[in-house]
């Protein structure tokens, strides 16, 4: 698949401001955009305007249609600016004879980029007849159709971060962009050891240009001899300075057979072997991340407070990009219902959210009289219980009322009850909370499907729905955002990178905490999926209540969308994984009953 031209451009500016090491905020005012604006061109957010593209064009001395090229056509045209090294000279792939053999060029101060077709095809020719030296070119490889191959992701062999593209069979950044600073890797042989730009020698009365294009091949391409040519001239004197990232030639080789990649590279390109590429939305993550440590020098508390302001932004900015191509449209702003609207500013609107603050009477009961005289109690955490909660059951397009009720599995909304459903289980919670109110109430989605659980366990009656305002529902809408910010999650983890780790859990939070109705989000109105979601971390938890009580475990408290508390004969690591993953359980504290000291932390 190819990139579009908007995704070439992001990825040609990004591979130009590191060469320069322009810093985001440097490249914002020399176009006269704010730092901001920048980010979010640059995550997909906003397009890039054709004034913008005129403007990057002029800033790095190009045409705006070798900007729009690729970065590494961009690289090679990019007209330096003062202070800084003049790349290496690049061959431009072409076979032809001159009349003469041209003479060895004066090294110039800095290259000059030039209207004259000539000018690319800058020749040194070697003094002492030789044979045809093959020039290597790099290049990504490409399919019989010209255009770059997209494999699977894999980490680069420089940087590590994602490539989908190869150079050579191996996963490479094209032009060595990610590579730190230092000294270009030794070449191959003593005769490209002898000149750091392209040498073509002389054979008897002609020249042969040959250049090898690093596109995958049945058999491996014939190199330069291994042995140097018999007393070659020597070339040139290389520039005072290499570039700050040097064009890196790669060794032309077959493609190498397809072997299993380490299980912690794996883990960064895609999500828990589905075989889903999730490499550019990790980069969108990482990129900002980045971007805060370089304007903060470093700071960590700095950078992750700056990364928090900009969640909101960012966050929608990330689940747009993993809405693009997606099976259905959904609805941003869809007609108010007034029970959806908040009454005052800082007040709520009429949904029932089934939050806990429960605990286990009976039990309370009997250790207040004594029986028993202590009760040990471990709080277990739910990991990234809102993050969770995105895998739900959300309408696609705008609520629909239905006057006749019914719950239709494959809707999802508003539904109206004419009561409150009963409970008579006094050693588990609630599954709609603790409110106790009389009359009708309004449940949204998430909360209906939990009780039509219950109803199947045999715990309580069907609930009864008498109206409803439905759209036709998808538990897909934000998987593949869930399965980013959890994949960014676990790689921070993994990597102890806390400040990545804080900014997914600042995007999964507000988002879900400003997808209704908020002044800080402007970019979606979605009040029903803000209650479907937060009451799907509800009912989550309940779930994990229940599956402890089936084990054998005595249930205690229930508190909000993470917190339980149980005691037990058994160990409840016998009933949940242990760890910081979100399928995971951790132990947050130790009390014992019927005081309130601490056993251990």
């Amino acid at each position: 698949m190819a990139l579009s031209t908007l995704e070439t451009l992001r990825l040609t500016v990004a591979a130009l401001r590191q060469r320069t090491g322009e810093s985001q905020a440097q490249l914002a005012a020399s176009i006269d955009l704010t730092q901001d604006k920048v980010s979010r061109r640059q995550s997909g957010a906003q397009p890039w305007t054709l004034d913008e593209v005129d403007a990057l064009a002029r800033h790095w001395g190009l045409a705006p249609l070798d900007l729009l090229a690729g970065p590494t056509h961009a690289a090679q045209s990019m007209t330096w600016p003062p202070g800084t090294a003049a790349p290496q000279p690049q061959l431009v792939p072409a076979t032809f004879t001159p009349a003469a053999p041209a003479p060895v060029p004066a090294p110039a101060a800095a290259p000059v980029r030039s209207a004259a077709p000539d000018v690319e095809h800058q020749v040194v020719v070697a003094e002492q007849p030789a044979a045809a030296a093959v020039v290597q070119v790099a290049d990504y490889d490409r399919g019989a159709d010209g255009l770059p191959l997209e494999l699977l992701a894999a980490p680069c062999e420089y940087c590590g971060r994602p490539v989908r593209h190869r150079i050579g069979g191996r996963p490479l950044h094209l032009g060595g962009f990610c590579a730190p600073a230092g000294p270009a890797p030794a070449p191959a042989t003593p005769a490209a050891a002898a000149a750091p730009a392209p040498v073509v020698t002389e054979a008897a009365s002609a020249v042969t240009v040959v250049s090898v294009s690093v596109a995958s091949v049945a058999e491996p391409t014939p190199t330069a001899p291994a042995e140097p040519a018999p007393a070659p001239a020597p070339a040139a004197a290389p520039p005072a300075a290499a570039p700050r990232h040097p064009v890196r030639a790669a060794p032309v080789r077959p493609a190498p057979a397809a072997t299993p990649a380490p299980a912690a590279a794996t883990a960064r390109g895609e999500y828990a072997g589905t075989g889903r590429d999730l490499g550019y939305y990790l980069d969108m993550i990482t990129t900002a991340v980045e971007e805060a440590l370089e304007e903060h020098d470093g700071d960590t508390e700095a950078a992750s407070a700056a990364l928090e302001k900009r969640a909101i932004p960012n966050g929608m900015a990330l689940f747009e990009a993993t809405r693009v191509g997606a099976a259905y449209e959904h609805t941003v702003y869809p007609d108010r219902l007034e029970f959806l609207s908040k009454k005052t500013r800082n007040g709520a609107d009429e949904i029932w959210e089934g939050r806990h603050k429960w605990e286990n009477a009976p039990l309370m009961e009997a250790v207040r009289k004594g029986d028993p005289a202590e009760v040990a109690v471990d709080v277990l955490d739910t990991n990234a219980a809102y993050c969770s909660a995105l895998k739900t059951h959300l309408p696609i397009g705008s609520l629909v009322h239905d006057p006749n009720g019914g719950f239709d599995p494959k809707r999802s909304g508003i539904y109206l009850l004419p009561k409150r459903p009963t409970w008579e289980h006094p050693t588990l919670p609630d599954p709609i909370g603790n409110r106790h109110e009389s009359g009708p109430v309004l449940l949204d989605g998430a909360t209906v499907r939990l009780l039509a659980r219950c109803h199947k366990l045999g715990l309580t009656d069907a609930p009864h729905i008498t109206e409803a305002w439905t759209s036709g529902a998808s538990e897909g809408l934000l998987e593949k955002f869930r399965r980013v910010l959890t994949q960014a999650r676990e790689n921070a983890i993994h990597d102890g990178d806390t400040v990545t780790e804080k900014y997914v859990k600042a995007i999964y939070a507000k988002f879900a905490s400003t997808i209704g109705e908020s002044t800080f989000n402007r970019d979606i109105r979605r009040p029903d999926w803000m209650h479907i979601i937060r009451s799907q971390a509800f009912a989550n938890l309940w779930y994990k209540a229940h599956r402890a009580h089936t084990a054998g475990l005595t249930v205690v408290r229930l508190r909000g969308t993470d917190e339980l508390h149980v005691t037990g004969d058994i160990d409840w690591r016998t009933v949940f994984a242990e760890g910081r993953l979100a399928t995971q359980m951790k132990l947050k504290d130790q009390y014992t009953l019927p005081t309130s000291r601490k056993r251990s932390a």
